[in-house]
This record gives structure tokens, C-alpha cells and sequence, in this order.
């Protein structure tokens, strides 16, 4: 796959900034450390020559900061999507959330971003720079000098069960084109399913008692664009609560699984970004999984306006009785 570089997206915003095309870019802005990529809006190619950055952790998806820059009386806003982010943009699109004539899309390939949790789980916590030059990563550590290994090994989990190399929305398209992929994505949640009823909520028991509570998994989701959430209510008696019991832990993650149901387009966010590294993207595979067997494939975001199963009735859906039984069987 043709390797596309931080200058080549740069210039591509010269252009479209010079044309007058767009007025602002949605980019990649280097953190405290090589590793510690962030968005960031630009309004000049002065300031991406600056800070603009483009490598492999540049993960974040920017569909969500799409509702917010959109809503400028004058915005123009030039944003690089990788295949996996399209089908969030598209899902935004479905549920009306930014106005699409006010957005240039920009198709970029990606063959994996990196994951800095997997490189200090090999490294140590003292990584002071990552070379990323090289399918061979090289790790500067503080206490044991460079360490190399092997990128398909440090992969984000989203990456290494990746869905689609193919763009389902762009305006312009940079390097070259993939295809939809038959991944594996599903094997954890089939692994899930043949533990016993104890033995699952022994799991998720487990990996939900390190929640802090820091919602932002929430904050990243591109499916959690409610203008006031319930966890944000003060009325609600859950505003920004930490978790007291076993039950609290619990029930903020469940019921955003629900809320996202049929619209979560399995994009990991909230996984890459969790600073417990909890699992969170296997409750969403859970419900995508289930929406598959019990109504035929579908995945959100795959078009704009396609109607997820669970707000589609139809004669042929399954009633609880015959769900039931199928999952006995």
C-alpha cells in the first residue's frame, strides 16, 4: 500500500486552503510525547507546518468533530478520513448531525495505527520516543536503551480485526483504494458466548471495576451526540458519578451499549481511548453480532439513510419467543 506522508496531506490543504475551497482543517497535532497525537483545527498552512502531524498514531476518527466545527455561520472544513472513520461520518449523516455541504472529505489509505498501551506493556512505562520509520518499531525506552518489534504486534485491536480498507464516503481520495475485509472481529464475542452465564459476568465484572468514570469513552464516541446526556443530568441522580457498588460500575457501560445499538459502526474509540484499557468495544461487537444472526447482515454507516434493523420493522422480524429458542438451539 502507497505510504502516504504528512507532507503530501499538507500540500493537499495548500491547495484547497488557497482555492478557497475550505476555510479550517481537522488534523493531527503532536502531543507531549512522539506518541501523544491529538486533533486539532487549523486555519492556515503556516500552522501545519508547524504542528501538524500525520504518522502512525494518528488514530483518532473525526466524524464527531465534525458537529461542532460545522456549526461556524462560515465553515469550510477540510477533514482526512481513513476507511474505518467514513462509515462513522456516514452514520452522522444518517442521524442529520452536520450539514454535509459545509465538509471536504479527503480519503487516506491506513494499513493499522499503533497502539502506545500494547508498546509499554512490551516496553515499560519509561518510552521516551517511538520510531516508526520501519515495519521493525523502535522503542527509546528511559531504563533499558531501544527495544524493536514488530508492528502487526503493536497494532490498535480495531486494526488488527479491520473491517474495510474501502472509503464509503469521500470527496477526493488520496493513494490508493482497498476492499471490505472478511476479519475476524467477531472471534472474541464467540469466545464470550461459550462461557457460562457466571464465568461472562465474572469477565465483565472484572474489566468494568477499573472504570474511573472519566466518561471518555463517551466523549469520543461518534454515536453519543445527545446535546445532554443523562450522565451529564444533575436531575438524573447518576450525573458524572463514580462507581460506589458493583452495580454502578456496571450500568453506565450497559446502557451505553444500548443506546448505541444498530448505530455503532464498531470504529473502537471508546477502546483506544479507555486509560483502563477495558475491553469496551466487545459490548458493542455483542449487539452487532446479534443484529447479524437475528436480522441478516448490516452495518451501520455502510450508506447514508440505511435504516438499522432495530428501527425497521418488518413482517419477517423476529418475535422474543422465536429469538428465544434460536439461541437455545
Amino acid at each position: 500500500m502507497q505510504k502516504i506522508t504528512r507532507e503530501t496531506l499538507i500540500e493537499k490543504a495548500n491547495e484547497l486552503l488557497s482555492s478557497g475551497k475550505v476555510n479550517r482543517v481537522l488534523g493531527w497535532k503532536k502531543g507531549e510525547f512522539s506518541y501523544d497525537v491529538t486533533p486539532a483545527v487549523f486555519t492556515d498552512v503556516e500552522q501545519m507546518k508547524k504542528d501538524f502531524v500525520f504518522d502512525d498514531f494518528s488514530g483518532a476518527n473525526f466524524s464527531k468533530y465534525l458537529i461542532k466545527e460545522t456549526r461556524k455561520e462560515d465553515a469550510k472544513v477540510l477533514v482526512f478520513l481513513k476507511p474505518c472513520d467514513t462509515y462513522s461520518f456516514n452514520q452522522l449523516l444518517t442521524e442529520h448531525r452536520f450539514d454535509r455541504e459545509k465538509v471536504y472529505v479527503v480519503g487516506i489509505p491506513c494499513d493499522g495505527m499503533i497502539d502506545i498501551s500494547k508498546i509499554k506493556e512490551f516496553a515499560g512505562d519509561g518510552v521516551v520516543s517511538v520510531n516508526t520509520d520501519s515495519d521493525n518499531i523502535k522503542v527509546d525506552t528511559l531504563y533499558d536503551g531501544v527495544k524493536e518489534i514488530a508492528k502487526d504486534k503493536i497494532l490498535l485491536e480495531r486494526c488488527v480485526n479491520c473491517k474495510s480498507k474501502k472509503h464509503v464516503a469521500y470527496d477526493e481520495l488520496i493513494g490508493e483504494e482497498g476492499e471490505i475485509l472478511d476479519g475476524n472481529r467477531f472471534d472474541e464475542v464467540a469466545k464470550l458466548e461459550s462461557m457460562t452465564a457466571d464465568e461472562r459476568f465474572e469477565f465483565w465484572q472484572n474489566e468494568l471495576s477499573r472504570c474511573i468514570r472519566c466518561n471518555a469513552c463517551r466523549d469520543v464516541c461518534p454515536a453519543c451526540t445527545c446535546e445532554k446526556c443523562v450522565f451529564g443530568n444533575p436531575n438524573s441522580g447518576v450525573e458524572n458519578k463514580s462507581p460506589a457498588n458493583s452495580f454502578e460500575e456496571q450500568m453506565f457501560h450497559i446502557i451505553r451499549a444500548f443506546h448505541v445499538a444498530g448505530r455503532c459502526t464498531d470504529c473502537g474509540e471508546c477502546s483506544r481511548v479507555c486509560p483502563q484499557n477495558i475491553p469496551l468495544h466487545l459490548l458493542n461487537r455483542k449487539f452487532i453480532k446479534d443484529i447479524n444472526e437475528f436480522y441478516g447482515d448490516y452495518q451501520a454507516g455502510e450508506e447514508v439513510g440505511l435504516r438499522a434493523p432495530l428501527v425497521n420493522y418488518t413482517k419477517e422480524d423476529l418475535e422474543p419467543s422465536e429469538a428465544v429458542n434460536r439461541e437455545e438451539k
